[in-house]
């Protein structure tokens, strides 16, 4: 069964759905992360009113009994407490649109002079619903290595904040190091692990705000533990980075995606470019099989596929469309020049974009592991995996120099537990 997920609900109506499909029955559901995942969406140094108000929480609806999955779909319900969108008087119509927001185009579209509709569907308040089934995906990454007394390695994602407007930070993401740069980025108010670029984004934004504008930045989410062949090359409707790539445009805001070096490829030749592959027998018990690489260029993808290299995506957001000081524009009923409309917003978004590409990211991969690893249950999943790693770690299966002591066994018929 194909792993999907679908949200509902608009910015000011009564809440947000998340409704997920596809999860084998017998996953453990960790609503503590689910839940801290959208305590984090909500922070970040730069965020608006809203988050004062809204205290976002999963209320699971269906497909989980005492805490694991039954095989059937997931409803995760997140309530607005700023719920008003019938209220006349507090969100009133808006004729004037703002420029780079989908206000013009969707008043268009819809045939209508107000932008109202089309703007409580478009605000990235909907990313909490996101995140959520991202979170909620992640759990099955978490498991699908194997038991507890499996040495199956969990798949585990890393996303923080590497640049708001020019201040960029040079942190360097590793297998070794992701862990502890984890506990920096919680500590910032930026969510960038780098306590000198933390503080230079910091003051960006506190005089953005002070010039009533906005700013963007650059996001970057790691995925750990991924075996070689995650994906496919054989349909473009199969590759994995595009897949990534469609479900990070798909987040408000964002006008770029790149996959390790991206758009520097371009200007570099191509031994400068390519990752050398090597083989290191010591490492064949890891989820890279022993293949290794001296650079990591490619971001962990080639030919659509996963290469046993962390996958690196990395997603430029634009500043928020919502100025305090307004953008020339006009009204759509009179067609006379008028300044945008102000909706409460953000001055930056950046560390709550971070949230959710991370866990957008996480889906996908998710996804595509899914489709290789089939079973109604977890355990199935477990098994299918845990055999194919032990196969591929055997190529050629004739190899007398590696031994059986190297392979992973397949796991015992046993659920994980949280």
């Amino acid at each position: 069964m194909a792993l999907t997920y679908q949200t509902a609900g608009e910015s000011h109506g009564p809440g947000l759905l998340a409704i997920v499909n596809g999860l084998p029955a017998g996953m453990a559901v960790d609503l503590d992360f689910i839940n801290a995942e959208l305590a984090r969406r909500q922070g970040g140094y730069g965020r608006g009113g809203r988050q004062n108000i809204e205290t976002d929480i999963a209320e699971v609806l269906s497909g989980v009994r005492n805490g694991r999955t039954i095989g059937s779909p997931v409803a995760m319900r997140i309530v607005n407490r700023d719920s008003r969108m019938d209220d006349a008087k507090r969100t009133p119509p808006v004729y004037t649109p703002r420029p780079g927001h989908a206000d013009l185009a969707g008043s268009v579209k819809y045939l209508t002079t107000d932008c109202r509709a089309t703007l409580e569907r478009a605000s990235a308040r909907e990313t909490a619903a996101r995140v959520a089934a991202g979170a909620l995906a992640r759990c099955l990454l978490r498991q699908i290595a194997g038991a507890p007394d499996s040495p199956g390695v969990p798949i585990e994602a890393f996303g923080f904040t590497r640049s708001v407007h020019a201040e960029v930070s040079g942190v360097i993401v590793t297998e070794q190091s992701w862990r502890g740069l984890r506990s920096a980025r919680d500590a910032s108010e930026t969510y960038c692990p780098d306590e000198e670029a933390t503080a230079r984004q910091r003051e960006v934004i506190r005089r953005a705000k002070v010039e009533k504008t906005t700013v963007g930045g650059v996001v970057e989410c790691h995925v750990f533990g991924l075996p070689p062949g995650a994906g496919s090359t054989m349909d473009w409707r199969d590759r994995l980075d595009s897949r990534i790539a469609a479900a990070v445009m798909g987040v408000q805001a964002i006008k770029g995606v790149e996959f390790g070096l991206g758009f520097e490829c371009a200007a570099r030749f191509g031994h400068e470019v390519h990752d050398p592959i090597g083989f290191d027998r010591s490492r064949v018990g890891a989820p890279s099989l022993g293949f290794v690489r001296s650079t990591n260029n490619a971001g962990g993808t080639e030919g659509g596929m996963t290469n046993g290299a962390p996958l690196v995506v990395r997603a430029a957001m634009k500043p928020i469309s919502t100025l305090l000081r307004g953008m020339p524009s006009v009204d759509l009923n009179t067609k006379a020049d008028a300044p945008s409309a102000y909706e409460r917003s953000d001055v930056c978004a950046v560390p709550a974009a971070s949230v959710v590409i991370e866990n957008v990211v996480a889906f996908e991969v998710a996804r595509v592991l899914r489709e290789k690893f089939a079973g109604d249950s977890l355990v199935e999943i477990q098994d299918q995996y845990a055999r194919f790693m032990a196969f591929a770690r055997r190529l050629p299966l004739e190899d007398p120099q590696i031994e059986a002591s190297d392979l992973n066994p397949p796991v015992k018929n046993e659920p994980r537990q949280a």
